[in-house]
């Protein structure tokens, strides 16, 4: 199946939170849930969002996501948390623009780890949340040591009279879409591999932060931002867009230690083309759209600019060609 992903939904995310006993809404208590974790919302992930939109509206019904935070490897491995393609508000943005403008979430601890794949089902699925219909993929599991399964998904609602549709894999030129294939795109550096899995470039969201403002006395005044700590995209130099009150302008980025300085903190230092602005404090969002090189460490700061004028031109001569990204 090659479906692209689901086209931009107009509206913003409602997200509810069902922590302790927190009333499900009225308008959403029946709905078609989507289930999953959804980290990336990637082009698989949009497929289970039509095929629950489209249930939803066979039933007339509302569609919605269901799904967990913070991921379950950050909970069971937090030493080693998992590499976060999307964190929660971008994951319920992406989603809403799935179609799935409303969604639930189960804050994941132990304590919901302990529970059943029966009482997941009975208990919360079917009783609280009253579901008309589920969809999940195929590798969707859940209860106490996973025990819960589509198969068993299917058994249990399906006696009480709910539909369950399980999504196959879903593949994109050849290949079977999934978070852990975009994650190890990114970790090499291929972020154009990443973004023909998403269906758009992966982009990163944070707040514009004081740097040590080197890159003014170099010429190239940069945007800094501070990246999760989970995050294990390669060090090396970017073609990007960055998203500035609503704009998107093209730029160079580097995302790295700085070894010709002083191997600090990992951080992503963003050069817009033809701007001028205070950046400081705002929200913004860095779409990585190609790689240029690695990052290198050099001997002089005349050997660094000289690279850095030929990376600039490298990204202006990409992005020129590249189309918008307009989500």
């Amino acid at each position: 199946m090659t479906r692209p992903a689901a086209a931009p939904s107009s509206g913003r995310p409602h997200v509810f939170v069902l922590d302790g006993d927190s009333p499900v809404p009225d308008s959403l208590r029946g709905a078609v849930l989507a289930l999953g974790n959804f980290d990336g919302v990637h082009r698989g992930h949009a497929e289970l969002a039509h095929v629950a939109v489209a249930m939803a509206a066979k039933q007339g019904r509302e569609a919605a996501a269901f799904t967990f935070e913070p991921h379950p490897r950050s909970v069971f491995s937090p030493e080693q948390p998992v590499f976060r393609l999307t964190p929660p508000d971008v994951k319920g943005e992406l989603l809403a623009q799935a179609g799935l403008k409303q969604s639930f979430v189960l804050p994941f601890d132990r304590a919901i780890a302990a529970v059943s794949a029966e009482s997941f089902v009975d208990d919360l699925l079917l009783e609280r949340l009253g579901v008309g219909g589920l969809v999940c993929g195929y590798d969707f599991h859940f209860g106490k040591g996973r025990a819960g399964s589509p198969e068993m998904l299917q058994a249990r609602a399906g006696a009480r009279g709910v539909p369950v549709t399980v999504v196959p894999p879903y593949s994109w030129a050849g290949e079977p879409v999934s978070s852990t294939l975009i994650r190890t795109a990114l970790e090499a550096g291929d972020v154009g591999r990443a973004a023909e899995f998403l269906g758009r470039p992966w982009f990163v969201r944070g707040e514009i932060a004081h740097g040590d403002k080197r890159g003014r006395d170099l010429g190239y005044p940069t945007a800094n931002m501070h990246l999760a700590r989970d995050c294990r995209l390669k060090f090396g130099i970017y073609a990007v867009r960055m998203k500035v009150d609503g704009i998107w302008r093209d730029g160079v980025a580097s995302f790295g230690s700085r070894p010709t300085f002083d191997d600090g903190a990992p951080r992503l230092e963003t050069f817009l083309f033809d701007f001028a602005g205070d950046l400081y404090g705002k929200i913004v969002d860095v779409a990585l759209i190609a790689w240029l090189r690695g990052e290198e460490k050099f001997d002089s700061l005349e050997a660094l600019i000289m690279q850095m004028d030929k990376d600039s031109a490298r990204a202006r001569a990409i992005l020129a060609q590249t189309p918008p990204f307009l989500p």
